[in-house]
């Protein structure tokens, strides 16, 4: 703070106002308005969940309040008309908010809703994304990525522009909350932020080709059953500048996908067992996060989750961690899987190669 250009005290320049409030443009500006809301919400009933720092529940009779906080853009859904409209008349008298009625727009992602389906897509964000690098007029490709194509760390000459090529991944990434078919091929651009060549702003340039050409791209959740199932998978050594695994899942709610994943393992694999179980236990943590948040809301699981994998050893693994040669490096944190299996509480089954896996889907 400094006193303001024209309002200088002579006599004491180095004086500023006290300030009773965080004002808006300083950086704890969000964090004292976040706090300042955290602290009304327990006066109105709601109740803050450990798996969701960001997520609040009210619980009326066997009816439910579910308030969603993003910096200062709330989100408010449940089964109690009444109550809901009680919780914004309530913010409303305390806070100054707007009430924007139903939900079509939310931190650029576009919500589109029928008598049979919810239909979620970012086509806004990709058309401002193409116009901002300046590939809108780009001829469409079908695919994201090249097959079997992996980026190396100096591979060519280096880009001119980092900062640009940081800002177009930067948005990607925030594009995947709703593309699930960008994942891996986001993951892979983002490993060379530091240091990027112009072979890696070439496969980025391909991403939005693709993107080009599905605009319209999106996930549609529609009413299914309670089944919590997840698919876990790992290309053992795939990255050929560390030879580190790539682990990729994706859990689903009956029918509707609601987490999905594509990360490097933190250690390099001895075999594929390893890589495959260590999947299984990245998954299965995600699982456990799920079924918390789950247990919180109320919503009971009518059946045990099931994890699939297409590696026979890693599942073999994880009803009976034998120590053999192969195996005894691995660390005990990653055997939790098994104790979760001997519980009962998860159940591990094959997925076959013939099985297919549909993770994005088109607006018909």
């Amino acid at each position: 703070m400094s006193q303001p250009p024209g309002f200088e005290d002579p006599s004491h320049p180095y004086l500023v106002c006290k300030l009773l409030k965080s004002l808006c443009g300083l950086k704890q500006a969000p964090r004292a308005w976040n706090d300042r809301f955290t602290q009304f919400l327990p006066s109105l009933g709601f109740e803050n969940t450990y798996s969701d720092s960001s997520l609040f529940v009210k619980h009326v009779g066997h009816e439910i309040v579910v308030l969603l906080l993003y910096v200062d853009d709330i989100i408010i859904t449940g089964s109690a008309s009444g109550a809901i409209t009680q919780v914004i008349s309530a913010l409303t008298t305390e806070f100054d908010i707007k009430d924007l009625g139903l939900l079509h727009y939310f931190l650029g992602i576009q919500i589109t809703k029928t008598t049979t389906d919810l239909f979620l897509s970012q086509t806004k964000y990709v058309a401002d994304l193409l116009v901002k690098s300046e590939m809108f007029d780009a001829k469409p490709c079908d695919t994201p990525r090249l097959p079997y194509n992996r980026l190396l760390k100096e591979d060519g000459d280096p880009y001119s522009n980092p900062k640009l090529y940081r800002s177009i991944v930067g948005a990607l990434q925030y594009l995947t909350f709703t593309r699930t078919d960008i994942a891996f091929s986001v993951h892979q651009v983002c490993q060379f932020m530091q240091n990027p060549m112009v072979s890696h702003f070439t496969a980025v340039k391909r991403i939005l080709r693709y993107l080009k050409g599905t605009m319209q791209f999106g996930i549609s959740y529609t009413i299914a059953d309670l089944q919590l199932k997840a698919f876990s998978d790992a290309d053992w050594a795939g990255d050929p500048n560390d030879r580190r695994s790539t682990i990729g899942l994706v859990v689903f709610l009956g029918n509707n996908p609601i987490l999905w994943s594509s990360k490097k393992q933190q250690t390099v694999s001895r075999s594929s067992t390893e890589a495959e179980y260590r999947a299984l236990s990245f998954t299965s943590a995600e699982l456990d996060w799920i079924k918390q948040l789950l247990a919180f809301l109320h919503i009971p699981l009518p059946l045990v989750p099931v994890l699939f994998c297409d590696n026979l050893s890693a599942i073999a693994l994880s009803f009976n961690p034998v120590q053999h040669q192969k195996t005894k490096h691995i660390e005990i944190d990653v055997h939790f899987v098994h104790e979760r299996v001997s519980l009962k509480q998860l159940s591990v089954s094959l997925c076959l190669p013939k099985s297919s896996l549909l993770i994005f889907l088109q607006r018909g």
